[in-house]
């Protein structure tokens, strides 16, 4: 048998001895320990509960209370809940679209399927109690009341570690259920697992996701494993579903798994390894035996968390408000845990065409970057871009050469990617943007001429566009100059229009600044004049009679019967109340069309009414709560507006409503966390947390020519974020306080400072900001040079066709 050294553990390992490294072992407090991943857990994603993860990590490991039932459309809150009470298994693999590769232990009569939450004797499910139950970045411990065990998580990049510790027993096992539907996974297609002679067990799951059938009809998922024992089994067997037989080595296709039968001793503790990848079962070990041959469990569990400390330590914070640093930590944990590793040790990657492809690899034998899996990044630049290029810069770029990949593999850029293969989350894209916005912000680490080439298409050309690479009603947006509403299309978008007509047309407006703006600094003069004319295209929907932006239908006319509160129609995830501030790349534009008083009386009145619904969809515990009212914060198209008072004279009005958003949407409860069961998509709404508690953002999100960041009201008594360069830059606060949210005076390194904003390069380059902050506006800060535009001088707006 092909085991690993058997190792006992120590006993009554709970929630405050795990604060430790090893058992009866006390440690100073580390960023970890305010990382509280069960914030926000009641109504969650797929991929936002799995503590035993590393940063960007592939093996995402995590318990599962609904896994198995899987979501009707691939985006609905499945996976964990914090308000169930059982656990059906450990998944190994949670990203956007991707889930499967569950273990589960049990005692007793053996059951091969996971069972109902309603009915948890039916399955292999097991009840438990949330004060048995331990989660921070990088491990998970929770006991299993129904048998006894305890199982204990945590991981290396590719490798997912599992623990369980067994009470003695003739009849304790281990369960591989490959074969099902896991969160967003879609229906399994097939599935193999096998015990091999040397006694290791292999296998793959193959899966067709909601989003793929949409996105790339045709295409498909796998998953691979190779995983070890610590210690030899008793007996085995294989089953289909219910369908058991004993002694048997393999099962294939759907409902396929394998279970371990083991002599257990009190507190005898069985370890397994699982190494995995998305391109074969050979890479799987290959991973395994790279990351984890010589590694225990206790090793991996303290790299995790060492690991964890190291990333997150890249902003630390200092203050008295404990709940304010764990929603900052928590948030950050969860940027830095989406969009993970989808190629192996060895370069391997899986292509979008279903095969295996080779990144380059260095001098040294390693791999030059990475490739990932990621969700689409449409309201990322708001939020995760910005903390990327801050604090996290080598990510960026290797996020950047793994989109290059795609669009290398496949012709387009991908905005969502599922093991390369195309599941635009929204059906548009903004990867070009987020490309432009790195270049901007000084990120090369990647071929930029190759960069500018995907980021152009992606803006301007439609022959041949494929569906997953999104904008499919681009042709109209380039030759009209906005894209038309089309009532029939519904949900849907197409060469002739889309149902989400007017926001497409502010998304591809905004999209075309930023690829106007990496065009002028290529020197593509032509490239840079087009665009240019195109990021106004938000205007050719500015009703003036209404101040509202008002979709056209296809004969340029204004849509009759027109509601400014209802969502959907002509708007993607939104209404017109909040789409209308949708020219982040133009604020001064929509300032002069409104008017300043109109602009800012309108803003501030809507942060005062959406107050009371706790600034997105009150206490209703659903992702799309907030679409019919004034503000949501819970989803991406508004994340930037409190922010806007920066752009129109009243700055101490941002720096009132990015601080309530703070205090009031965000909580540190599994229900009220990132509001009440928003869509927290793969760390957007954390990193927005981190940036304004930082009081630092970029409503363009980096895109101009030469970026500037916005100030708001800093969280803490102080900050100190490590750059890239090796210098650090410190944010301090005099007289903060919860009822002291306005900046009374502003220093940069001890000099005084007027203005609400500062260019990206000055800032990068280090230093000190003072915040002198006080109970009350002062209304004469900050208002006397307001943030530079790019489109100072307009050209004439030629009418709509």
């Amino acid at each position: 048998m092909q085991i690993m050294r058997p190792r006992l553990t120590c006993l009554g390992l709970w929630t405050l001895s795990l604060l430790a490294a090893s058992c009866g072992t006390a440690q100073k407090k580390q960023l970890s320990d305010y990382v509280d991943p069960n914030i926000g857990t009641a109504h969650s994603r797929w991929f936002f509960y799995t503590p035993a993860a590393v940063p960007f990590g592939m093996a995402k490991v995590g318990p599962s209370t609904n896994g198995h039932y899987g979501n009707e459309h691939g985006w609905e809150a499945v996976g964990y809940d914090f308000r169930h009470e059982s656990i059906e298994g450990f998944a190994n693999f949670h990203e956007f679209q991707v889930g499967g590769v569950v273990l589960a232990p049990l005692v007793g009569t053996l059951k091969t399927t996971p069972g109902k939450l309603e009915n948890p004797d039916e399955g292999y499910r097991s009840r438990f109690d949330k004060a048995d139950e331990y989660a921070t970045s990088g491990f998970y411990s929770v006991l299993l009341k129904d048998y006894g065990v305890r199982a204990e998580l945590t991981a290396t990049p590719r490798v997912g570690y599992h623990r369980y510790v067994f009470p003695k027993s003739d009849d304790a096992h281990i369960l591989f259920d490959i074969g099902n539907r896991q969160g967003e996974s879609g229906a399994v297609k097939t599935a193999q697992v096998t015990l091999t002679d040397d006694g290791r067990v292999e296998g793959y799951v193959i899966t067709t996701p909601e989003y793929v059938k949409k996105y790339q009809a045709g295409a498909e998922v796998a998953m691979y494993f190779a995983a070890v024992l610590d210690k030899a089994p008793a007996a085995w067997g294989a089953f289909n579903g219910d369908s058991v037989r004993s002694g048997a080595k393999q099962a294939t296709g759907r409902g396929a798994g394998l279970y371990l039968t083991f002599n257990t001793e009190e507190d005898e503790a069985v370890t397994v390894k699982v190494g995995l990848s998305y391109t074969s079962i050979a890479n799987a070990r290959l991973n395994l035996a790279s990351e984890a041959e010589e590694l225990d469990f206790d090793a991996a569990k303290q790299q995790a968390l060492d690991t964890w400390n190291d990333y997150l330590g890249r902003i630390t914070v200092e203050g008295t408000n404990e709940d304010d640093k764990r929603k900052f930590y928590t948030g950050l944990f969860h940027a830095l845990l989406g969009r993970g590793l989808a190629s192996d040790v060895n370069g391997a990657y899986p292509k979008n065409d279903g095969s295996v492809g080779q990144i380059p690899l260095d001098a040294s034998g390693k791999p030059e970057h990475h490739h990932y899996n990621t969700d689409a990044i449409w309201g990322g630049f708001w939020n995760l871009t910005q903390l990327w290029a801050m604090a996290y810069p080598a990510y960026y770029a290797d996020w950047i050469q793994s989109q290059l990949l795609v669009y290398q593999d496949a012709g387009w850029l991908g905005d969502g990617i599922a093991n390369s293969k195309y599941v635009s989350g929204v059906g548009t894209n903004f990867t070009g943007l987020a490309i432009a916005a790195a270049y901007q912000a000084g990120i090369r680490g990647f071929d930029v001429e190759t960069a500018y080439a995907a980021a152009r298409k992606n803006e301007l050309s439609w022959e041949g566009r494929l569906e997953g690479a999104g904008k499919m009603d681009v042709r109209q947006f380039v030759q009209r100059g906005y894209a038309p509403y089309v009532e029939q299309l519904g949900f849907d978008t197409s060469d002739e229009g889309s149902g989400f007509g007017a926001s497409h047309t502010l998304e591809y407006a905004f999209s075309a600044h930023a690829v106007a703006q990496f065009a002028k600094a290529l020197g593509k003069e032509a490239d840079y004049l087009q665009l240019t004319a195109l990021a106004q295209g938000w205007r050719h929907l500015f009703d003036e009679e209404t101040g509202f932006i008002r979709p056209r239908d296809a004969s340029g006319q204004f849509i009759a019967d027109f509601d400014p509160s209802q969502p959907w129609r002509g708007f993607q995830e939104g209404n017109a109340w909040q789409y209308t501030f949708y020219v982040p790349h133009d604020p001064a534009g929509l300032i002069e069309a409104l008017g300043e008083d109109v602009f800012n009386n309108r803003l501030d009145s809507i942060f005062e009414v959406s107050r009371a619904n706790i600034f997105g969809g009150g206490k209703t515990i659903d992702a799309f709560a907030g679409l019919s009212g004034l503000y949501n914060h819970g989803n991406q198209p508004n994340l930037h507006i409190s922010w806007l008072f920066n752009f129109s004279g009243k700055p101490w009005l941002t720096q009132k409503w990015t601080r309530a958003i703070s205090s009031e949407f965000y909580g540190v409860e599994p229900i009220h966390g990132y509001g009440f069961g928003q869509d927290e998509d793969q760390g957007q709404l954390g990193a927005w947390y981190v940036m304004a508690a930082l009081g630092l953002f970029d409503v363009k999100g980096l895109t101009d020519a030469e970026p500037t960041l916005q100030f708001g009201s800093p969280v803490f008594d102080r900050a100190t974020i490590k750059l890239a360069s090796g210098k650090t830059l410190v944010i301090e606060t005099k007289g903060n306080s919860a009822d002291n949210l306005y900046v009374q005076a502003l220093q940069f390194n001890g000099r005084p400072y007027d203005k609400n904003w500062i260019y990206w390069r000055d800032l990068m380059e280090g230093g000190t900001l003072t915040f002198d902050m006080g109970d009350s506006p002062n209304t004469t800060w900050g208002t006397s040079e307001r943030p530079p535009s790019a489109y100072a001088d307009r050209s004439p707006l030629k009418e709509p066709r």
